[in-house]
Order: structure tokens, then sequence, then C-alpha cells
């Protein structure tokens, strides 16, 4: 028997890829749904994501997040579900020819999304298995529902309505076919979406950014340092001095933010050590506390860029625990290890360096620690980029040697050692604005934690560099503001900038991106007086 569609913009492997693109939908939507109705489901959407980032090449952090920034894990979830809908598309086809080979496909992207899940260090692997089979099994009954529906699977022995029985020559697919199909799809895939944006939400409600409401620090031993005057300039457009909590960048291997229970956490500190302690939360925040301002940056950040923050912490003094603990002779690093088994690393001597105060964090800004920035406890090494120190949701603090041990993003070919360079931005103007003739102020940021910064300096056109005011640092481990009164003339302009650290060292000019070691490179902008 042949079968003709009434409507030839319409063949059967179109209407599969059709089917297997909302089977796919329906798929990931149950299995969302599940993940935020049922607690300690894993969502299968997040558990790629984490795979993709675990296999992820050497270069590709730099890439991604050069890209997109700190909406990185916004757009590999988005990937995600674009290369499993992609699949399902591939599924459908080969499904309108022959359902075994559909079904194989969709089969073989659950058993991957399910392995995915289970390797996850907090994920149980029961609620994982049975997610990743029941949003399997919805997918390939949709494509099986759809593609009979739609006439486009030979079922044996089945002769539709419309259609010439054997013999009688070829017989043509009625329009309500069509109609039937297209509705069973739209209605579906309606719900697929639903369920699915039901299932996220549910998700993100699940990990929120705050610690619990119980969560109450001591006061810190004393008072927090105060601002300096002059710490702050008020200048059109500047970054403010201190970052609140939710402007902080987030830049970690995390998809959704991990949720520790404070009550059951705990801080372990062994390896090459006299005596390994075990911490509990209580037994941390009840140790002596102090507050300390220090800038983290990642090493992602482009020149100019924005993954860059100044905060308030208050923790405890990591050197105290190391002394409590007594480092053995020939420990040459600490490894920080979190919850699901990220780690970072730096040298002990950086650590116990007197001219430094490395804390394991447990406040942000006057405030728990949010779990977003490492809840319960995080470290802060003042002057190391956060790859190679600032591990959050720690679970363990590891003393071993430089040699015997790799951190996370040091396996994917970034420097062992991740000292922060100097660097200097461009707050305002913007690149590319347009300004009025007459006076005009140039502001920005600079910074070299932990050598501090001595000064600034901008250039207009190429011509000679001038230094810029700055602002009162409130140490060396920070920040600090500048600005540059300008005369600014019609006609198109470049603005320049510079800083120089503490030390007398000019900041590297050589434009470079930020693989392996941090990006190096003047800030930049272009703008047009008139």
């Amino acid at each position: 028997m042949e079968r003709v569609s009434a409507t030839s913009a319409h063949p059967p492997a179109m209407r599969g890829a059709a089917a297997g693109f909302v089977a796919g939908a329906v798929g990931l939507g149950i299995s969302e749904l599940l993940a935020g109705l049922v607690p300690g489901v894993p969502s299968l959407v997040t558990a790629m994501g984490s795979l993709v980032i675990a296999l992820q090449p050497p270069g590709a952090k730099a890439l991604v997040t050069g890209l997109f920034g700190t909406a990185d894990k916004t757009a590999l979830n988005v990937a995600v579900v674009v290369v499993a809908l992609a699949l399902a598309v591939l599924a459908g086809v080969a499904g309108a020819r022959s359902f075994a080979n559909g079904w194989r496909i969709l089969t073989v992207v659950g058993f991957v999304a399910c392995l995915a899940a289970v390797v996850q260090p907090l994920v149980s692997p029961v609620p994982a298995v049975v997610n990743a089979v029941i949003a399997t099994a919805a997918a390939v009954g949709t494509l099986r529902f759809l593609l009979v529906g739609a006439a486009a699977l030979p079922i044996p022995g089945r002769v539709a309505a419309g259609r010439a029985a054997p013999g009688a020559g070829a017989a043509v697919m009625p329009d309500w076919d069509r109609r039937t199909f297209l509705l069973r799809s739209g209605a579906l895939l309606g719900g697929a979406v639903v369920a699915g944006g039901l299932g996220r939400l549910l998700v993100q409600r699940a990990h929120p950014a705050a610690p619990p409401v119980a969560v109450r620090l001591p006061a810190p031993a004393g008072p927090p340092p105060a601002l300096p005057p002059g710490s702050s300039l008020d200048a059109p457009g500047i970054t403010p001095l201190v970052t609140p909590n939710g402007r902080f960048y987030r830049i970690d291997t995390e998809l959704l933010v991990p949720q520790v229970d404070a009550a059951t956490w705990q801080l372990r500190v062994d390896g090459m050590v006299d005596h390994p302690l075990t911490f509990t939360y209580d037994e941390l925040i009840g140790l002596p506390l102090f507050d300390q301002y220090v800038t983290l940056e990642c090493v992602s950040n482009v020149v100019g860029g924005d993954l860059i923050g100044n905060a308030l912490w208050t923790g405890v003094h990591l050197k105290a625990i190391l002394a409590e603990a007594g480092i053995r002779p020939g420990a040459t690093q600490i490894v920080g290890r979190a919850v699901d088994g990220f780690t970072v690393g730096f040298p002990t001597s950086w650590a116990l360096d007197p001219s430094r105060e490395p804390m394991i964090v447990v406040g942000m800004n006057g405030s728990p620690l949010p779990a977003e920035h490492g809840f319960p406890a995080r470290l802060i090494v003042p002057g190391l980029y956060g790859y190679v120190s600032a591990t959050k949701w720690l679970s363990e603090i590891w003393l071993t040697t430089m040699e015997a041990f790799n951190a996370y993003w040091v396996n994917l070919g970034w420097a062992k050692e991740g000292p922060i360079l100097t660097g200097s931005r461009i707050d305002h103007p913007a690149d590319g604005s347009s300004l009025a003739a007459g006076p005009q102020v140039i502001d920005g940021l600079a910074w070299a934690p932990d050598r501090g910064v001595s000064r600034v300096e901008v250039q207009i056109d190429g011509g000679p560099w001038q230094a810029a005011e700055l602002a009162r640092a409130i140490s060396r481990a920070t920040w600090v503001q500048w600005e540059l009164r300008w005369a600014a003339t019609a006609g198109s302009h470049s603005i320049r900038v510079r800083a120089v650290d503490g030390t007398g060292q000019v900041q590297t000019g050589t434009p470079g991106g930020p693989a392996p070691a941090g990006a190096t490179g003047y800030d930049e902008v272009r703008v047009t007086v008139r």
C-alpha cells in the first residue's frame, strides 16, 4: 500500500521530526517536574550540565565566561536543552521510518542523562534512576502516540480510515489526520512547557541563595574595620567601594546552589598535620571571628571585565586553625575541598606569610555567608585568584605537597599558582558613549591584592600618561577608586588606563587572554565628544 500525504509540505520525515521534538520536550518537562516536586530527585538537565563541566577541555572556562560572564550557567542549561531536543528530533525522524530506531535513540539519551546524575557526589542513585526511567518512558510513549496518530508509523494488520485496503490502489491521508496530529502535538508541547517551567521554578526555590533564617553569627572579637575617610569617590558611574552580596560575581562549577545542612556539616583538617581536626558549624563560628575587606577576582576576568568584587568578610583565622593542627615539615600545599569534591590548592607559604590574613569565611557584608557564595563556609586568601584559593561549600582542608596533587582547574591547563595580577578598569565614560565638550570626569577602579596600588595613570589619544587622583585605599588587599578631570574637546577620543602596584611594578600592557594565569593589557574605551 502506498501512503500519500494530502499536503506535500508535511511528509512523514517532517512529522517525525515534530513528533520527536514534542517527545523530547515531554521527557524533559516531566523530569524537571519530578525534580521540583520530589525531594532528592535530581534535575537531569542540571546533571547533564554538570557532566559537561566535568568533561570540559582546557580553555573552555575562559571561552564560556568570556562570552556569557555570570550568565554562563544559564547558557549551559539552555545548551543542554537544545542538544537534548535536537537528539529527540533525530529520534523522531528515525522513528518515522522504523520506530525501533526512534526509541533506541531516546533510550540512549535517557541512559546518558541517568549516568550523568548518578555520578554526581551529592545525588542519591535510586531517585536519579527512577527519574531517568520515567522521563525516557514518557518520551518514548509520546513519540509512539504521535507517530501512530499521524499515520507515519506502519502498524501491521491495521488499515487506517481513509486508506485503501491492500490491492485497492493508493489512498490519500485525509486532512483530519494532520489536524489531529497538530492538536495532539500542541497539547502535549504546551503541557511539557508548563511542567518543565514549574519544575524548574520549584528546583530553583529549593536552592535559595540565602542560608536558613535561623543562622546567627556571633559578633567578631573586635569592631569591623572602619572605611577610611576619602576611600569612596563621588564620581559618575563609578563602581561602589563595597559590592553588595546580590551583585557580587559568581563563577563556579555548580549549576544549582548546593544546599548544605549546617546541623550535619563538618569541616575536617587533615593530611600532613600532627593533629587532624574536625569542626561542626557551631564549633567553627564559636571560635574568635574577625572582619576583613578583601577584593576577590576570577582568573577568567577579561581586561575591563566585571568578574571582580570587594566585600567585608567575616571568619576565622586560617593560620590559627593550621597552628592548632600542626603543619608537618614538607607540607607545601594547602588544598581546599568542597562538599561535591571540587578542589583548589595554594602554597602553604602564601597562607603563612605574616603580611596577609587568609580566613575561613562564615559571613559576608555583615550577614551569614549566602548559599551561592559558599554557606556554611569558604576560603578567602588575599592576593590569589579564586580558582586556586576560594573554595566554596568547604568541607576539608588538606595539607600535602605541591608535587603530589593538582587541583581541579590545574588539571584543565590553568596555572598551578594564581597570584592576582595588577589591573585597572574604566567605569566612566562607557565605551562608545557620547559626551558633551567641556569638563568631564574619567573614573574607575584599580587593584593589586595584596601589594596595594601606588599610582593610576590615564592616557588620552596616545598622549602622555597623566596621574589620576586616587581615593584612600581600605587596605593593600582591596581595590581603590580613581578619577581624572578632563577638558574634553570635540572629536573622537581613545582613553586608556594602567595601574602601578605598591612595589612600583607597572601593570602589564601586552594584551593577553585569561588563560592560563590571568588577562593582561590596558582597559581602553573610545568616546565621541560633541
